[in-house]
C-alpha cells in the first residue's frame, strides 16, 4: 500500500520537470543561416552568449536527405547552412544578423574565399515574418551605408527544411583544432571575430 504514495510522488515531479522544462523551451528560437562552410559558422556561432547550440547540415535543396558528397557537388541546390537555436531574451535575431554579416563576405555570389559553388551561396533562411523584415532591413542599412564597396546578393529566402550533416561535420572546429584548415582559415576568422564581439561571448 505504500508503493501508490511513491509512484504519485514520482509522477508528481516528473510533471513538474516537464513542465518546466517546456516553459524554458518557449523561450527558445531558431535562425538557419548559410555563409559559406559550416566548420567555421558553427565555430562562430557556438561562442555567443544566448546561443545553445549549433548545428550544421544543408537546407534550400531540391532532393531528401543529400550528403555531403552531393551537395559538395552543387547539383542539389542546398546550402551548407548552420541552424542556430537562441534564447531572444540573451541575444536578439538582429544581433544574430550582426554576427552573420560580419562573419563572412556577404557580396560574392556562391563564394566564400577559395570554397566556390552554390552551397557557399550566402543566404538567410528566414522561420518567421518578424526574421524576413529584420533581415530585409539589415540589408537595407548596410546597403544605404555603403559598408561593402560591392552590393549585397544574400538571399533571403523562407526555411523549409534543415538536414543535419554527418556526425564527424558536427562540433569540428573543437575537435580538430590542429587541422590544417582550422589553423590556416577558422583561426583568423575566430580572431576577428572574438576582437569585435568579446562582450558577447560566453
Amino acid at each position: 500500500m505504500k508503493i501508490l504514495p511513491v509512484i504519485l510522488l514520482f509522477l508528481s515531479l516528473h510533471l513538474t520537470a516537464q513542465k518546466m522544462n517546456n516553459t524554458m523551451n518557449d523561450h527558445l528560437a531558431m535562425a538557419t543561416f548559410g555563409n559559406g562552410c559550416f566548420w567555421c559558422t558553427e565555430a562562430i556561432f557556438q561562442q555567443l552568449d544566448g546561443v545553445s547550440k549549433v548545428l550544421p547540415g544543408y537546407t534550400g535543396g531540391s532532393i531528401k536527405n543529400p550528403s555531403y558528397k552531393e551537395v559538395c557537388a552543387g547539383t542539389t541546390g542546398h546550402a551548407e547552412a548552420i541552424q542556430i537555436t537562441f534564447d531572444p531574451q540573451v541575444i536578439s535575431y538582429r544581433e544574430l544578423l550582426d554576427v552573420f554579416f560580419y562573419t563572412h563576405d556577404p557580396t560574392t555570389l556562391n563564394r566564400q574565399g577559395n570554397d566556390v559553388g552554390t552551397q557557399y551561396r550566402s543566404a538567410i533562411f528566414y522561420h518567421d515574418a518578424s526574421q524576413r523584415s529584420e533581415a530585409d532591413k539589415m540589408i537595407a542599412q548596410l546597403t544605404e551605408e555603403k559598408v561593402y564597396d560591392k552590393p549585397v546578393v544574400t538571399e533571403v529566402t523562407p526555411f523549409d527544411v534543415f538536414y543535419e550533416a554527418e556526425d564527424y561535420h558536427k562540433n569540428y572546429y573543437n575537435n580538430n583544432k590542429n587541422q590544417g584548415y582550422c589553423r590556416a582559415v577558422i583561426n583568423p576568422k575566430l580572431d576577428k571575430f572574438v576582437k569585435k564581439y568579446k562582450s558577447k561571448l560566453k
